[in-house]
């Protein structure tokens, strides 16, 4: 009888073992694989010889009158805006893949393995957004409150020291006798009537803005603004 209660309890304890170990294997597997690794994006930038090239070019097409150094200056920054703008480019300031392309600059071979950026160009929004700005910010008000197309920006004026600056190379150039005092009288703009001329520039006997940059003397951020809004206004009015 103990041999048969003995033989029953065997039976009983392999059951249990046998039904624990199905459960075990029925059991996921929770432990989390490792996520693979994201690859970093590789980031596009200028060497310092690419730099000088594009001051070079943009000197040549009178955007900045600074020297060719190489380096991201601010001037420079808002000369590359400027290019950009009349260039199919969105207007970022930085020398991208798409910018340098454009403005034929040679591209390293470690460049070339960086794909150019979809948003390096200008959209039709883009387009639209300085008309917009300068017919926002032109329009003057009527009689009854409303807006009645561009009003003309407020005019170049030069600095002091520009006109410091633009008296001694009058005074070099033989075209200007009086001293450099920083004041636009009729002798200094009869010296820059002269030199207008001399250089194909429309004779305005004023110091404008490309006159300033071809006597190679620095236009400040503000002026940049006031030659950007009267290129706005100039197109606005043709488009009217």
């Amino acid at each position: 009888m103990k041999r048969y209660f003995y033989l029953f309890l065997t039976l009983v304890l392999f059951s249990i073992g046998a039904s624990a170990q199905t459960a075990a294997d029925r059991e996921p597997n929770t432990t989390a694989s490792p996520a693979p690794a994201q690859k970093k994006s590789r980031i596009f930038r200028p060497n310092k010889d690419q730099i000088t090239q594009v001051q070079t070019k943009l000197k040549a097409a009178n955007l900045y009158s600074g020297e060719a150094t190489g380096k991201l200056s601010d001037p420079t920054r808002a000369s590359i805006k400027a290019w950009q703008g009349t260039n199919g480019l969105k207007k970022t300031g930085t020398l991208n893949r798409a910018t340098l392309e454009k403005m034929s600059v040679d591209l390293t071979d470690t460049q070339k393995a960086i794909p150019v950026d979809p948003n390096s160009f200008a959209t039709a929004e883009d387009d639209k957004k300085p008309e917009q700005a300068a017919k926002a910010s032109t329009a003057k008000p009527t009689a009854a409150g409303s807006t009645n197309g561009p009003k003309r920006p407020a005019p170049f004026r030069a600095s002091s020291d520009q006109i410091k600056a633009a008296q001694k190379v009058l005074r070099d150039g033989k075209m200007l006798t009086g001293g450099e005092d920083g004041k636009l009288d009729d002798t200094t703009r009869d010296g820059l009537g002269k030199y207008q001329e001399a250089n194909s520039l429309k004779v305005t006997k004023t110091l404008n803005a490309s006159t300033l940059g071809k006597m190679g003397i620095t236009l400040t951020d503000k002026q940049k603004e006031q030659v950007a809004a009267q290129a706005a206004y100039d197109a606005a009015r043709s488009a009217n």
